[in-house]
Protein backbone atom coordinates (compact mmCIF):
# COMPACT_ATOMS: atom_id res chain seq x y z
CA UNK A 1 0.00 0.00 0.00
CA UNK A 2 1.33 3.44 -0.87
CA UNK A 3 1.35 5.14 2.54
CA UNK A 4 1.12 4.53 6.26
CA UNK A 5 -2.01 6.67 6.63
CA UNK A 6 -4.90 4.47 7.85
CA UNK A 7 -7.19 3.79 4.92
CA UNK A 8 -10.86 2.76 5.17
CA UNK A 9 -11.36 -0.81 3.98
CA UNK A 10 -14.98 -1.93 3.49
CA UNK A 11 -15.80 -4.89 5.75
CA UNK A 12 -17.05 -7.00 2.85
CA UNK A 13 -13.77 -6.54 1.00
CA UNK A 14 -11.81 -7.36 4.12
CA UNK A 15 -13.87 -10.50 4.70
CA UNK A 16 -13.46 -11.67 1.10
CA UNK A 17 -9.73 -11.01 1.12
CA UNK A 18 -9.28 -12.82 4.42
CA UNK A 19 -11.18 -15.84 3.11
CA UNK A 20 -8.98 -15.87 0.01
CA UNK A 21 -5.77 -15.70 2.06
CA UNK A 22 -6.96 -18.48 4.36
CA UNK A 23 -7.79 -20.65 1.36
CA UNK A 24 -4.35 -20.08 -0.14
CA UNK A 25 -2.77 -21.03 3.19
CA UNK A 26 -4.89 -24.19 3.34
CA UNK A 27 -3.92 -25.21 -0.20
CA UNK A 28 -0.23 -24.59 0.42
CA UNK A 29 -0.34 -26.50 3.71
CA UNK A 30 -2.01 -29.44 1.97
CA UNK A 31 0.86 -29.57 -0.52
CA UNK A 32 3.21 -30.07 2.39
CA UNK A 33 1.01 -32.65 4.06
CA UNK A 34 0.05 -30.34 6.90
CA UNK A 35 -3.26 -29.17 8.33
CA UNK A 36 -4.23 -25.53 7.74
CA UNK A 37 -4.39 -25.11 11.52
CA UNK A 38 -0.62 -25.63 11.67
CA UNK A 39 -0.15 -22.18 10.11
CA UNK A 40 -0.97 -18.97 11.98
CA UNK A 41 -1.94 -15.90 9.98
CA UNK A 42 -0.44 -12.73 11.44
CA UNK A 43 -2.50 -9.84 10.09
CA UNK A 44 -0.18 -6.87 9.65
CA UNK A 45 -2.12 -3.77 10.66
CA UNK A 46 0.34 -0.90 10.33
CA UNK A 47 -1.50 0.63 7.36
CA UNK A 48 -5.03 0.45 8.77
CA UNK A 49 -7.00 1.96 11.61
CA UNK A 50 -9.20 0.85 14.48
CA UNK A 51 -12.23 -0.21 12.47
CA UNK A 52 -10.24 -2.56 10.26
CA UNK A 53 -8.69 -4.18 13.31
CA UNK A 54 -12.12 -4.54 14.89
CA UNK A 55 -13.36 -6.20 11.69
CA UNK A 56 -10.42 -8.61 11.75
CA UNK A 57 -11.22 -9.54 15.34
CA UNK A 58 -14.85 -10.24 14.40
CA UNK A 59 -13.60 -12.45 11.57
CA UNK A 60 -11.63 -14.55 14.01
CA UNK A 61 -8.09 -13.25 13.51
CA UNK A 62 -6.13 -13.83 16.73
CA UNK A 63 -2.64 -12.59 15.85
CA UNK A 64 -2.01 -8.97 14.85
CA UNK A 65 1.38 -7.66 13.82
CA UNK A 66 2.87 -4.19 14.03
CA UNK A 67 6.32 -3.19 12.81
CA UNK A 68 7.01 -0.07 14.84
CA UNK A 69 6.21 0.59 18.46
CA UNK A 70 5.54 4.32 18.63
CA UNK A 71 2.94 4.56 15.81
CA UNK A 72 1.24 1.43 17.14
CA UNK A 73 0.89 2.47 20.78
CA UNK A 74 -2.28 4.61 20.43
CA UNK A 75 -3.96 1.85 18.42
CA UNK A 76 -2.98 -0.78 20.95
CA UNK A 77 -4.21 1.35 23.87
CA UNK A 78 -7.54 2.02 22.18
CA UNK A 79 -8.16 -1.66 21.46
CA UNK A 80 -6.73 -3.22 24.62
CA UNK A 81 -10.04 -4.40 26.09
CA UNK A 82 -11.42 -5.56 22.75
CA UNK A 83 -8.34 -7.65 22.03
CA UNK A 84 -8.51 -9.23 25.46
CA UNK A 85 -12.18 -10.06 24.98
CA UNK A 86 -11.42 -11.65 21.61
CA UNK A 87 -8.48 -13.67 22.95
CA UNK A 88 -6.20 -11.97 20.43
CA UNK A 89 -2.68 -10.62 20.80
CA UNK A 90 -0.22 -8.18 19.31
CA UNK A 91 3.07 -9.40 17.88
CA UNK A 92 5.99 -7.02 17.37
CA UNK A 93 7.29 -8.09 13.97
CA UNK A 94 9.72 -5.24 13.22
CA UNK A 95 13.16 -4.23 14.44
CA UNK A 96 13.27 -3.29 18.12
CA UNK A 97 15.72 -0.80 19.62
CA UNK A 98 16.93 -1.73 23.09
CA UNK A 99 15.74 1.58 24.57
CA UNK A 100 12.17 0.62 23.66
CA UNK A 101 12.28 -2.82 25.27
CA UNK A 102 9.96 -1.79 28.10
CA UNK A 103 7.35 -0.39 25.70
CA UNK A 104 7.51 -3.61 23.71
CA UNK A 105 6.82 -5.72 26.79
CA UNK A 106 4.00 -3.44 27.93
CA UNK A 107 2.14 -3.65 24.64
CA UNK A 108 3.11 -6.84 22.81
CA UNK A 109 2.66 -10.50 23.65
CA UNK A 110 5.61 -11.62 21.53
CA UNK A 111 8.78 -10.10 20.11
CA UNK A 112 9.31 -11.70 16.73
CA UNK A 113 12.53 -10.07 15.53
CA UNK A 114 15.24 -10.49 18.16
CA UNK A 115 18.59 -10.07 16.44
CA UNK A 116 21.21 -9.61 19.17
CA UNK A 117 22.22 -10.75 22.62
CA UNK A 118 22.20 -7.08 23.65
CA UNK A 119 18.48 -6.90 22.85
CA UNK A 120 17.84 -10.12 24.77
CA UNK A 121 19.57 -8.62 27.79
CA UNK A 122 17.39 -5.52 27.61
CA UNK A 123 14.20 -7.57 27.24
CA UNK A 124 15.12 -9.86 30.12
CA UNK A 125 15.91 -6.89 32.37
CA UNK A 126 12.59 -5.18 31.64
CA UNK A 127 10.68 -8.46 31.92
CA UNK A 128 11.95 -8.87 35.46
CA UNK A 129 10.86 -5.33 36.32
CA UNK A 130 7.39 -6.01 34.90
CA UNK A 131 7.18 -9.46 36.51
CA UNK A 132 6.78 -11.12 33.11
CA UNK A 133 8.16 -14.58 33.66
CA UNK A 134 8.14 -15.61 30.00
CA UNK A 135 8.37 -13.54 26.82
CA UNK A 136 8.00 -15.61 23.64
CA UNK A 137 10.56 -14.45 21.08
CA UNK A 138 11.78 -15.38 17.62
CA UNK A 139 15.38 -15.07 16.49
CA UNK A 140 15.61 -13.05 13.27
CA UNK A 141 18.08 -14.49 10.77
CA UNK A 142 19.27 -12.58 7.70
CA UNK A 143 19.34 -15.68 5.50
CA UNK A 144 19.53 -13.72 2.24
CA UNK A 145 22.59 -11.77 3.40
CA UNK A 146 21.20 -8.40 2.31
CA UNK A 147 23.19 -5.59 3.89
CA UNK A 148 20.13 -3.42 4.51
CA UNK A 149 18.32 -6.11 6.48
CA UNK A 150 18.50 -6.71 10.20
CA UNK A 151 19.12 -10.16 11.57
CA UNK A 152 21.75 -12.61 12.69
CA UNK A 153 23.98 -14.23 10.11
CA UNK A 154 23.22 -17.93 9.78
CA UNK A 155 26.67 -18.72 11.14
CA UNK A 156 25.96 -16.69 14.28
CA UNK A 157 22.80 -18.53 15.30
CA UNK A 158 24.41 -21.33 17.31
CA UNK A 159 26.35 -18.93 19.52
CA UNK A 160 23.30 -16.67 19.85
CA UNK A 161 21.09 -19.53 21.00
CA UNK A 162 23.72 -20.62 23.49
CA UNK A 163 23.67 -17.17 25.04
CA UNK A 164 19.88 -16.95 24.79
CA UNK A 165 19.62 -19.94 27.10
CA UNK A 166 21.06 -17.71 29.84
CA UNK A 167 17.94 -15.52 29.79
CA UNK A 168 15.00 -17.62 31.02
CA UNK A 169 12.66 -14.63 30.78
CA UNK A 170 12.99 -14.72 26.97
CA UNK A 171 12.02 -18.01 25.39
CA UNK A 172 13.18 -18.44 21.80
CA UNK A 173 10.29 -20.25 20.13
CA UNK A 174 11.73 -20.35 16.62
CA UNK A 175 13.21 -18.36 13.76
CA UNK A 176 12.06 -15.47 11.58
CA UNK A 177 13.32 -14.24 8.20
CA UNK A 178 12.42 -11.92 5.36
CA UNK A 179 12.99 -12.81 1.73
CA UNK A 180 14.10 -10.19 -0.82
CA UNK A 181 11.37 -8.23 -2.55
CA UNK A 182 11.12 -9.62 -6.05
CA UNK A 183 8.82 -9.97 -9.03
CA UNK A 184 9.77 -13.64 -9.07
CA UNK A 185 9.36 -14.92 -5.49
CA UNK A 186 9.54 -18.53 -6.65
CA UNK A 187 13.16 -17.93 -7.57
CA UNK A 188 14.15 -15.58 -4.76
CA UNK A 189 11.95 -16.44 -1.77
CA UNK A 190 11.83 -20.23 -1.84
CA UNK A 191 15.59 -20.69 -1.33
CA UNK A 192 15.49 -18.32 1.65
CA UNK A 193 12.57 -20.12 3.25
CA UNK A 194 14.09 -23.52 2.66
CA UNK A 195 17.39 -22.38 4.13
CA UNK A 196 15.65 -21.07 7.26
CA UNK A 197 13.78 -24.34 7.74
CA UNK A 198 16.96 -26.35 7.31
CA UNK A 199 18.76 -24.06 9.77
CA UNK A 200 15.98 -24.55 12.32
CA UNK A 201 16.09 -28.30 11.82
CA UNK A 202 19.87 -28.37 12.26
CA UNK A 203 19.62 -26.31 15.43
CA UNK A 204 17.12 -28.80 16.83
CA UNK A 205 19.07 -31.87 15.75
CA UNK A 206 22.24 -30.52 17.34
CA UNK A 207 20.56 -29.14 20.48
CA UNK A 208 21.70 -25.56 20.05
CA UNK A 209 18.93 -24.47 22.42
CA UNK A 210 17.50 -26.24 25.50
CA UNK A 211 14.02 -26.52 23.94
CA UNK A 212 12.96 -27.39 20.39
CA UNK A 213 12.51 -24.45 18.05
CA UNK A 214 9.02 -25.01 16.67
CA UNK A 215 8.12 -21.75 14.91
CA UNK A 216 9.12 -20.48 11.47
CA UNK A 217 7.87 -16.96 10.73
CA UNK A 218 8.39 -16.34 7.03
CA UNK A 219 6.38 -15.15 4.08
CA UNK A 220 4.44 -11.98 3.35
CA UNK A 221 1.85 -10.95 0.78
CA UNK A 222 4.12 -11.64 -2.19
CA UNK A 223 5.21 -15.11 -1.13
CA UNK A 224 3.29 -16.47 1.86
CA UNK A 225 2.00 -19.52 -0.04
CA UNK A 226 5.58 -20.48 -0.96
CA UNK A 227 6.57 -20.00 2.68
CA UNK A 228 3.82 -22.35 3.85
CA UNK A 229 4.92 -24.96 1.31
CA UNK A 230 8.42 -24.70 2.81
CA UNK A 231 7.22 -25.13 6.40
CA UNK A 232 6.16 -21.72 7.71
CA UNK A 233 4.13 -21.83 10.91
CA UNK A 234 3.54 -18.05 10.88
CA UNK A 235 2.93 -15.85 7.84
CA UNK A 236 2.83 -12.05 8.03
CA UNK A 237 0.22 -10.72 5.61
CA UNK A 238 -0.91 -7.13 5.21
CA UNK A 239 -1.58 -5.79 1.72
CA UNK A 240 -3.42 -8.90 0.51
CA UNK A 241 -6.00 -8.36 3.26
CA UNK A 242 -6.80 -4.76 2.42
CA UNK A 243 -6.43 -4.13 -1.30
Amino acid sequence: MPSEVPLPVPPDRLGANLARVREQIAQAAAKGGRAPESVTLVAVTKYVGLEEVRALLKLGVKDLGENRIQPARPKIAALREELAAAGARWRLIGHLQTNKARWALEDFATVDAVDSVHLLEALAKEARKLSRSRVPCLAEVNVSGEEQKYGLKAGELQAFLGRAAEFPECEIAGLMAMAPLSENPEATSRPVFRALRELRDRANAQNWYPRPLTELSMGMTQDFAIAVEEGATLVRVGTALYV
